[in-house]
């Protein structure tokens, strides 16, 4: 407290009022693989934000395309506005890349354009479990044999005899099954088939690319226009020509219910991404990627809006600001619609009190806050249930 010794008049300026929370970023993406230049950076990681820059730092020489200059290409043109680059070069180190994608806490979609054997896929979703805060895009493998194979999950190829030469990579031939092993808790989503675009070195000719730069071009546009509940599908894929694969109904159906995002091609509308789901179990309460995405955005926000609560005095002065700060955000999230309710309470509740902070959790030096949200699901099943009526007359029975 000031000492007033002298009478007059002092002014002061104190802290008043809430501190909003603000809602973190969720489309900027970091891209692991060779670029056209493979010795262009290597072994680190630069930040994009247009494809002129990555020519410039990555392609300056004219060199042809790569796995990963199309998925940067597509992520640009699909709507994408910032990323990350990691040119792995002749190495494909993924563990190494993926510990230098660690360190930037703004990359909120992880991908590896082109990896798609056992072993990238377990790496790139054991990077976003661990960190929480990301989810992963996934190619499915380019030439699949047999498409019902994306239904088993894939495992490393058998170890080599002893003496003979292990392979560096498994193959998909050598696979027992395609699909991304299983995330508990969402955080990865895969797409099937590979894209046919127009190669941006040469327009004048069709490339075959994985789809996970185009994806994450994709969620970067929903998250824009429409928020990051907002299931990134039913939209177009801009500069994809045609797909490597047409799938049926019928083999979506077998492909959706094990959590494969496929992207279709329809006579009046072309590419679409007609798929929403992630790598977790079907009765997960995370199968459906927008709610994932939604969470991450939850929690990372609040996780960085309230550091000013660290070693603040643990009474109900700071349980009453804990609620009406979260509460405030949650509230700004409902009414743009991203949680289901008629109210507030329907969509939202925020407990910190005694309850919830007894003594014993106070005396560890803690303050716990218990938050509920019912977010939206995506209608993915549309059903109209059509049935034939009897022919009513115009005076509906009654004389005239």
């Amino acid at each position: 407290m000031p000492n007033y010794l002298a009478p007059d008049v002092y002014v002061e300026e104190v802290p008043g009022g809430p501190r909003p929370i603000e809602a973190v970023g969720t489309s900027t993406a970091a891209f692991i693989g060779a670029a056209p230049d493979g010795n262009a950076l290597a072994q680190s990681i630069r930040a994009v934000t247009n494809w002129s820059e990555f020519q410039r730092m990555y392609a300056a020489q004219g060199q042809a395309g790569t796995d990963l200059s199309q998925a940067v290409y597509g992520f640009f043109q699909n709507g994408g506005q910032r990323c990350y680059v990691v040119n792995t070069g002749a190495a494909r180190d993924l563990p190494a890349a993926l510990t230098m994608v660690a360190q930037r806490d703004d990359v909120a979609i992880v991908a590896a354009p082109g990896f798609t054997d056992a072993a990238d896929y377990d790496a790139l979703l054991s990077h976003c479990e661990a960190l929480g805060d990301r989810v992963a895009i996934l190619d499915a493998a380019h030439d699949v044999p047999d498409v019902m194979a994306l239904t088993q999950v894939a495992r490393p190829a058998p170890a080599a005899r002893a003496g003979a030469d292990a392979p560096d990579r498994a193959s998909p031939g050598d696979l027992h099954g395609l699909r991304p092993r299983q995330s508990d808790d969402g955080y990865g989503a895969v797409y099937f088939p590979w894209l046919r675009v127009r190669d941006p070195a040469n327009p004048s000719s069709l490339v075959d690319v994985p789809p996970s730069g185009h994806m994450a071009g994709i969620w970067a546009r929903t998250d824009a226009t429409r928020g990051v509940h907002k299931a990134p599908a039913n939209e177009a894929v801009r500069g994809a020509l045609d797909l490597t694969y047409h799938l049926t109904r019928a083999e979506q159906e077998q492909l959706n219910s094990h959590g494969v995002n496929c992207v279709r091609f329809f006579s009046t509308e072309g590419v679409r991404v007609w798929g929403a789901r992630t790598v977790a179990d079907s009765a997960s309460e995370f199968r459906y990627l927008n709610v994932r995405r939604l969470f991450n955005m939850i929690k990372e926000s609040i996780a960085q809006s309230t550091r000013w609560i660290v070693f603040e005095p643990n009474d109900e002065t700071l349980w009453k600001s804990i609620r009406r700060d979260v509460s405030a955000f949650l509230l700004r999230l409902w009414r743009d619609g991203a949680l289901m309710g008629r109210t507030p309470q329907e969509a939202f509740f925020v407990k910190c009190d005694r309850e919830t902070n007894p003594p014993e959790v106070i005396n560890a030096g803690q303050v716990v806050t218990l938050i509920g949200v019912a977010p939206v699901k995506p209608a993915e099943f549309i059903v109209f249930r059509l049935s034939q009526m009897e022919q009513r007359s115009d005076t509906d029975g009654r004389g005239e």
